[in-house]
């Protein structure tokens, strides 16, 4: 089956430069920005799926990289390669997904350092991380560089909270409530190590620097069962 249109990478730059520098005009894609010349990260879900519903991870690239370019955040060499992007199988990227970019994890003396962005208005989901037979379970925190995160964890619920929790991860519910809101130049640590915690971007989306022990894939556990990982 062909393939439908996705983002054009030239034109996500081009018009991101333009709205960066409050230059855009109103002849601007409506589906990456909103409405014409407002200048704000807006992106449309369907550009991200082909035909058959399969997620696209160079559109999810093409759109975490515009927002790189719309905060003014620096592109590194090779980021484009490096970058983790997932929807976690739930066909609903703007709500519901993840980049990352690996900066080092040192499994000997059990450091890391990552940057993690989160779209406009979308979730990393609720999880969780659990020592494993090679390392201990990871401790955390987190820098707001740009944008704007609301970080949830164990504590008194947070009401009313900001994030809007979507239908597909546990039919819009999660267990920890306790928001915490970073602006750039915040930071927040784990709550303690083995709780659960999620957060949600700003409506210009969030790069956040996590800075923690090492990170061990086998001992991430997620709230929602059902997501899938590439």
């Amino acid at each position: 089956m062909e393939k439908k249109h996705l983002i054009s990478r030239r034109n996500v730059i081009k018009t991101t430069a333009l709205a960066a520098t409050g230059l855009a005009a109103g002849g601007c894609n409506e589906s990456m920005f909103g409405k014409s010349g407002s200048g704000r990260l807006a992106f449309n879900n369907a550009d991200f799926y082909d035909a058959d519903g399969k997620f696209d991870v160079d559109a999810g690239k093409d759109a975490y990289i515009a927002m790189m370019k719309y905060h003014g955040y620096p592109i590194f060499p090779d980021i484009r390669e490096k970058l983790w992007v997932s929807d976690y199988g739930t066909g609903e990227f703007l709500k519901l997904g993840l980049g990352a970019n690996m900066f080092v994890n040192n499994e000997e003396a059990r450091y890391m350092v990552m940057d993690l962005f989160l779209l406009p208005n979308q979730m990393l989901p609720e999880h969780y991380h659990l020592k494993t037979a090679k390392n201990p379970a990871k401790n955390e925190g987190w820098l707001v560089r740009h944008g704007l995160s609301y970080v949830y964890g164990e504590g008194e619920p947070t009401r009313p909270m900001h994030a809007i929790v979507p239908k597909c991860h546990m039919n819009g519910t999660v267990t920890v409530e306790h928001e915490v809101i970073l602006k750039p130049g915040e930071f927040t640590p784990l709550v303690r190590v083995g709780s659960r915690h999620w957060q949600f971007g700003g409506p210009e989306g969030a790069i956040i620097t996590e800075v923690a022990t090492v990170h061990d894939n086998d001992g991430v556990r997620h709230s929602d069962t059902n997501l899938v990982f590439p």
